[in-house]
């Protein structure tokens, strides 16, 4: 009875091929939509994840004021101090680095070529805090970090854009006003948070940036801070937090004045903002799955009407109600179960090209397809049933009556 009522439902379909294309088209779309929104969602999260990890292990950012980013509220606030550094390492025992940070923007200019670029001093703690390795040359020595002498490590957009086809290692460029020796590369770190091109950075000594760039000879704008494994980072956060408070004499009912960011959380707080969105999108484009099996639902009763006299027939002959009503039920969920696969077939393809255009990896998910296809054979059954009730439950004697 089932494998007839199978070959019955098939046959019918491959009679009215566009008509059934037509009417499993909301569920392609649907299926599509859905697995491409939430695979994208889940590629963005980990990209993010990725960029904010790449910016260091276990990394804590100092900076006066009570605000970060655009409109952050340093004025008055007084900067750091080098005594801050060694403050921290010395009563902090869970902090592995510290690294002071002064930044600057500068034309860089070697030969004839030239550049705009970031220019950060700092010590050879930077390198640990911030995760940068070396893919060729050397870090600072004691003796150039102390006397403040003009050398600089150099990221990798900076050699393709200055040095493109030879080797920059020894040879001199022009930061502002003085001439600088490259004594290493740093290795490709790639596209950063917010877009930002994480190789385009010119490392030199903090005392040569002070000196030379930023004409303060005391002040550090930021203090990067690196965990050791295994810390407890809010433990962590409120011993630094006490200890600069008494650094920076604040009385009790002061507020602080200075800002510590745990990068941890700006990766938590962008990938919950990022799941919620692919949620509510991935939910947007259920919606199309529901109009889709809407449209089976109307198609099945325009052919429960088509082929009423049929059905009045093999029910004359002696066909159950039962077998029809699985004849139709079968129709329904077949042609859905065909919308879905070729929507996940839809969704693969447009999932691997928009991640390469993108830029964001590729993550297959098998419980997102598995549970799109459940969904959209659940479509079938679920709309597909009140015309296959309707079919089975023809009387007849007026079906075969029926022109």
């Amino acid at each position: 009875m089932f494998l007839n009522a199978i070959l019955l439902a098939l046959r019918e379909i491959r009679r009215n091929l566009m008509r059934s294309f037509l009417t499993v088209l909301g569920i392609v779309i649907g299926v599509a939509a859905v697995i491409t929104m939430v695979t994208l969602g889940n590629g963005a999260t980990r990209m993010v994840a990725e960029q904010i990890s790449s910016l260091g292990s276990n990394l804590l950012i100092l900076r006066p004021g009570q605000r970060l980013g655009p409109g952050r509220d340093s004025a008055g606030a007084p900067n750091f101090r080098a005594a801050d550094v060694e403050a921290l390492l010395t009563q902090v025992p869970s902090l592995k680095a510290v690294a002071p940070v002064v930044s600057s923007t500068v034309t860089l200019v070697a030969g004839a070529e030239n550049w705009s670029s970031s220019v950060t001093g700092s010590t050879n703690a930077y390198f640990v805090a911030g995760n940068w390795k070396l893919a060729a040359g050397r870090q600072f020595s004691d003796e150039e970090m102390r006397a403040g002498k003009a050398v600089c490590v150099i990221g990798n957009t900076v050699k393709q854009k200055l040095f493109a086809g030879q080797s920059p290692l020894g040879n001199a460029v022009r930061v502002k006003n003085f001439s600088c020796e490259i004594v290493g590369i740093l290795a490709s770190k790639g596209q950063g948070a917010m877009g930002m091109d994480q190789d385009d950075v010119v490392l030199m000594p903090l005392v040569t940036a002070q000196r030379r760039l930023t004409g303060k000879t005391q002040d550090v704008s930021t203090l990067m801070l690196s965990l050791k494994d295994g810390a407890s980072s809010p433990r962590v956060m409120e011993q630094i937090r006490q200890l600069m408070r008494e650094r920076r004499k604040l009385a009790e009912n002061d507020d602080d004045n200075f800002n510590l960011m745990d990068t941890k959380q700006i990766a938590e707080a962008l990938s919950g903002t990022i799941g919620t969105m692919t949620t509510l999108l991935g939910a947007v484009a259920a919606v199309s799955l529901l109009v889709g099996g809407i449209g089976i639902m109307n198609i099945m009763l325009v052919s429960v009407t088509e082929r009423t006299r049929e059905i009045g027939i093999r029910l004359a002959i002696g066909a159950l109600e039962n077998e029809v009503l699985l004849q139709f039920l079968i129709e329904a969920v077949a042609l859905s179960a065909f919308g879905g696969l070729v929507g996940i077939i839809l969704a693969l393809l447009a999932c691997l090209g928009l991640s390469a255009l993108m830029g964001m990896p590729f993550l297959f998910n098998p419980g997102i397809n598995l549970l799109a296809f459940g969904f959209s054979a659940a479509i079938g059954v679920i709309f597909g049933y009140v015309p296959a009730r309707r079919a089975a439950g023809l009387d007849p004697i007026e079906a075969l009556r029926h022109e």
